[in-house]
């Protein structure tokens, strides 16, 4: 597979519009959980360090020929380095720290770096993240997203947390250019009893809303 250039990497992020985020607690059910939701549409994958054996995790959806792997939770640059080594194609941020984005950008890698405030998600733009992870999302809403939209319209931002196959559309329509998607879609109730046809079907749902 020849390697994707950073923009290429991110055109791909912003045609899917989705970034499904695993976080769970059983490494054998990562990969699993990864390829129900690819057949339901969504190709980006956001596996948390946090998750156990995350890195090999990666390493394995790398080598799925749709699936585009991603790391999530990185606060230094070591990290960041070491999973783009292990094949995570983007990187994501909970807080916006200005050495990661200069680590994943020297790998030819984007990075959606995690702000709330106006004034951090301007940093975080500043210092060359190349989408805003709004985080949490869930907290302040779509009004909130809209309000810190109108006077920097020009920043990509990427809302998680708070989004549902519900709302999903909205909050493409008034802008988001991604969105990072938790527990809608990573079902650890229908993870752990297996039903990964379940993972599949809610996949797809929210894929119909925003393509």
């Amino acid at each position: 597979m020849l390697k994707m250039t950073k923009a290429q990497i991110l055109a791909e992020l912003l045609d899917t519009k989705i970034v499904a985020i695993i976080r769970l607690s059983n490494a054998k059910q990562v990969y699993q959980t990864a390829v129900a939701l690819y057949e339901g549409g969504v190709k980006a994958i956001e596996v948390t360090v946090g998750t156990p054996n995350a890195l090999q995790e990666i390493a394995k959806l790398a080598q799925h020929s749709g699936i585009l792997p991603g790391v999530g939770s990185v606060v230094d640059a070591a990290t960041c380095k070491a999973a783009i080594q292990a094949g995570a194609e983007f990187i994501v941020t909970p807080t916006t720290k200005k050495e990661v984005i200069e680590m994943a950008h020297s790998y030819g890698k984007p990075v959606m770096s995690g702000a709330l405030t106006p004034t951090e998600i301007l940093q975080a733009y500043e210092w060359g993240a190349d989408i805003i992870k709004l985080f949490p999302a869930a907290t302040f809403g779509l009004p909130y997203f809209k309000a810190v939209k109108a006077p920097m319209p020009y920043i990509p931002i990427m809302p998680t947390g708070g989004v549902t196959i519900e709302n999903a559309a909205e909050w493409i329509e008034n802008g988001a250019v991604c969105l990072g998607v938790g527990s809608t879609l990573v079902n650890k109730k229908l993870i752990n009893n297996g039903d990964f046809e379940a993972i599949t079907v809610q996949a797809r749902k929210m894929c119909e809303k925003v393509i």
